[in-house]
């Protein structure tokens, strides 16, 4: 009999469980990635907040910890994103994953380099878009996920991407226990990929404050807000995302203009090259160029709280499923109760009706 958790997923990226531990930016560093991949997970490392010159040796680090095979994340907007694609290249990672910026040759390039590409959309027409393109998988979020977000829920984003491609899809937006992922199989996913979840474990390299704010949320903590830089974002309610909300153009400028400085001293990049970056942003978003340089310099405000371990003065992103999560369980542990649930639940679905 064929396990229903060997799926296209796991035979493809060489997973032992169709679990994704997504790339959230100064998040999933090596030790998470390590951590979640050794835990039979596949995981994505961030590169997209790393310096090229960083990502190399985030790569030699991840494989110092895990055997398992994992994937990089970046887009194309970055500094130095040309470098990178080399870099991921060279090293021969097993799946890139990314939003918009690539085109159809960048995609073919990683394709003949034998690196799957599988990148995370948030509406029908991206997906197809992705397809046309000529990737291996997508990951589909819908609006419960965190971050930047889309306004249709995973129930029904997901069925829709379903009937309108070929590739396997993997659910994403609300995931985080053995129920979700039978659910998530049951639609005709091939496996869910998870974000808070997993940054939201011991192994997590985000300091423990931030990690209790993260606890403490309640579902009515959490909010999306358009005031970052002119698109949706599900964040945790703090000070800093209040001062936001209320803030002028001018103070807007001001913080953008101080953040922009202090991405510049973590990155190494230059002020043209984020001035770059925002203007590519922009173009592929068809945002306004406020908008644009607030989303290229953003980052900065999200490493005050998940690396200097300040929750109250930095932004938290996060899922709508830290609402009703409360614990902190190792990677093992999260990934083998996964396991377990959905076992039960896809068997509990097979048993024969009581007469």
């Amino acid at each position: 009999m064929s396990d229903p958790l060997d799926t296209l997923l796991c035979r493809r990226l060489g997973c032992r469980y169709p679990i994704i531990q997504t790339a959230m930016g100064w998040v999933a560093r090596p030790e998470l990635v390590g951590a979640s991949c050794n835990a039979g997970a596949f995981g994505f490392l961030a590169a997209a907040v790393l310096h090229p010159d960083e990502v190399g040796p985030a790569i030699d680090r991840v494989r110092a910890l895990t055997a398992a095979p994992f994937g990089v994340n970046f887009h194309m907007f970055q500094p130095g994103a040309e470098r990178i694609v080399e870099i991921l290249i060279e090293r021969k990672v097993t799946a890139v994953s990314f939003g918009r910026g690539p085109d159809k040759k960048m995609i073919a390039r990683f394709r003949d380099a034998g690196i799957a590409c599988v990148p995370t959309v948030g509406a029908v027409k991206h997906a197809k878009k992705m397809v046309d393109l000529g990737v291996d998988m997508l990951v589909v979020q819908g609006g419960e996920g965190g971050g930047h977000t889309g306004s249709v829920a995973s129930t029904v984003l997901l069925p829709q991407v379903l009937d309108a491609v070929k590739v396997p899809v993997i659910a994403a937006g609300g995931f985080a226990d053995g129920r979700g992922l039978a659910a998530a199989l049951a639609y005709g996913a091939q496996g869910i990929a998870m974000g808070t979840r997993f940054l939201m474990t011991r192994e997590c390299p985000v300091p423990q404050l931030t990690k209790e704010r993260y606890t403490r949320a309640s579902t009515d903590d959490i909010l999306v807000t358009t005031k970052v830089d002119g698109m949706p974002q599900r964040m945790i309610r703090n000070e800093t995302l209040a001062r936001i909300e209320k803030a002028g153009q001018l103070r807007m400028l001001l913080l953008a203009l101080s953040s922009a400085w202090q991405l510049k001293r973590l990155t190494g990049a230059s002020l043209t090259e984020l001035l770059s970056a925002a203007r590519k942003m922009g173009h592929a978003g068809d945002m306004s160029f406020g908008q644009s340089l607030m989303a290229a310099i953003a980052p900065v405000m999200f490493q005050r709280s998940m690396i200097s371990g300040e929750p109250e003065r930095g932004l938290l992103a996060t899922g709508l499923v830290a609402g009703r999560l409360a614990d902190l369980p190792s990677c093992e542990e999260l990934i083998q109760g996964i396991v377990r649930e959905a076992r039960a639940r896809l068997a509990a679905l097979g048993a024969p009706l009581a007469a």
